[in-house]
């Protein structure tokens, strides 16, 4: 599919973001509830910063602009860790393995390569998701230890993977 635009989240996507997120198979293999509330979405758009940078994918559907997808980059306000940077995403239901999550992928990691200058991307994703973690090693991202019983799920503990993509700076040496 290629009928989609990407571009930076505004505060009227909400409903679409907050409908996505409540998504059995959005929610399942991410930390959002099927009772999760639209104030919660409009809050977290509302107290997004500078440190913040969220994008949506968005296709049309019989005239009207429908999210598809959302990805973004959190850094800290730490200056100790600015230099890093937390990413999460998710992709509707309805157009997943479409290659939506790969182009998010590509627009938040030239974000943090080419305009944050960041050297760190880290994120956390399910053991057992194994498209997820596909597609984060092709994107360059490494497997860097496993939180036990990080999450509840569906009644039960679950693993989370913890990944990093490190990127050497010009001038730097390789990483070994």
């Amino acid at each position: 599919m290629r009928n989609f635009e990407i571009r930076p989240v505004r505060k009227e996507d909400a409903e679409g973001i907050n409908e996505m997120r409540r998504m059995p198979e959005v929610f399942y293999n991410m930390l959002a509830l099927p009772s999760e509330r639209i104030q919660k979405t409009e809050d977290f758009i509302a107290a997004m910063g500078p440190n913040s940078h969220e994008f949506v994918a968005v296709t049309e559907v019989n005239g009207t602009e429908k999210i598809i997808g959302m990805a973004g980059l959190n850094i800290s306000a730490n200056p100790r860790l600015r230099h890093s940077a937390g990413l999460g995403i998710m992709v509707h239901r309805d157009y997943q393995n479409q290659g939506i999550g790969e182009a998010l992928m590509k627009t938040v990691l030239d974000v943090a390569d080419n305009w944050l200058m960041l050297v760190r991307v880290e994120l956390g994703v399910y053991t057992d998701n194994d498209r997820a973690i596909r597609l984060y090693k092709k994107m360059g991202f490494e497997v860097e230890g496993t939180k036990r019983k990080a999450a509840i799920r569906n009644g039960t503990y679950v693993d989370e993977m913890i990944m990093g993509r490190i990127r050497n700076l010009p001038g730097e040496p390789e990483k070994a």
